[in-house]
């Protein structure tokens, strides 16, 4: 994966955005304390029948038992990416995402995407007080296809990269189609 460091002119909600899927995909749920408010409200709209979460989480506890310490059980080898970057101080970003991981105990391949909505507020510090997360697809494959899925995303800037590199370097494996298909479509409404 190739991870850059943050660096010193990251804006504040990128430093936000990027502490979250730190915490996410390496099982750090400490780490949500510099992403949400304690109260913050995580809401999931899920058309995949791949994966489950609650519809509505409310608190930064809940939210890192949901969304690390749950997800961490089952799931390893993950990487997400969020496919466009805040552009200075905003209140709302919207953005579509990818996300690749394996299963712990059946080793298949999970790869989907679909879009979040984080609201952000920045007294007195930066913070998420809300997330939106929209699951368009989420594709699983046999586990043989792991090598090449996981290698694609290892290869992908972590944890910002743009839709174009993703469908150029993407496996040619038909599980992968509806996700690229879904990725095509947020390219033509950009």
């Amino acid at each position: 994966m190739n991870v850059h460091p943050q660096a010193s002119t990251a804006s504040p909600a990128e430093s936000v955005l990027a502490g979250y899927f730190r915490a996410k995909d390496t099982n750090r749920p400490h780490l949500l304390d510099r992403v949400f408010s304690v109260d913050a409200r995580l809401e999931v709209r899920n058309a995949s029948p791949a994966i489950a979460f609650p519809a509505v989480t409310i608190g930064r506890e809940q939210i890192g038992d949901i969304l690390v310490r749950q997800f961490g059980r089952t799931c390893e080898n993950v990487y997400s990416f969020y496919l466009s970057r805040p552009a200075g101080v905003v209140g709302q970003f919207i953005c579509p995402w990818l996300v690749g991981m394996t299963d712990k105990e059946s080793r298949t391949v999970r790869v989907g995407c679909g879009t979040y909505r984080w609201s952000l507020t920045y007294e007195p510090a930066p913070i998420a007080t809300a997330l939106v997360i929209s699951i368009e697809v989420m594709q699983v494959l046999d586990p043989s296809s792991g090598p090449r899925v996981l290698a694609w995303l290892e290869a992908l800037p972590y944890p910002w990269t743009g839709v174009d590199a993703v469908l150029h370097a993407a496996p040619a494996l038909e599980e992968l189609k509806p996700v690229l298909k879904v990725l095509r479509g947020n390219v033509a409404d950009a």
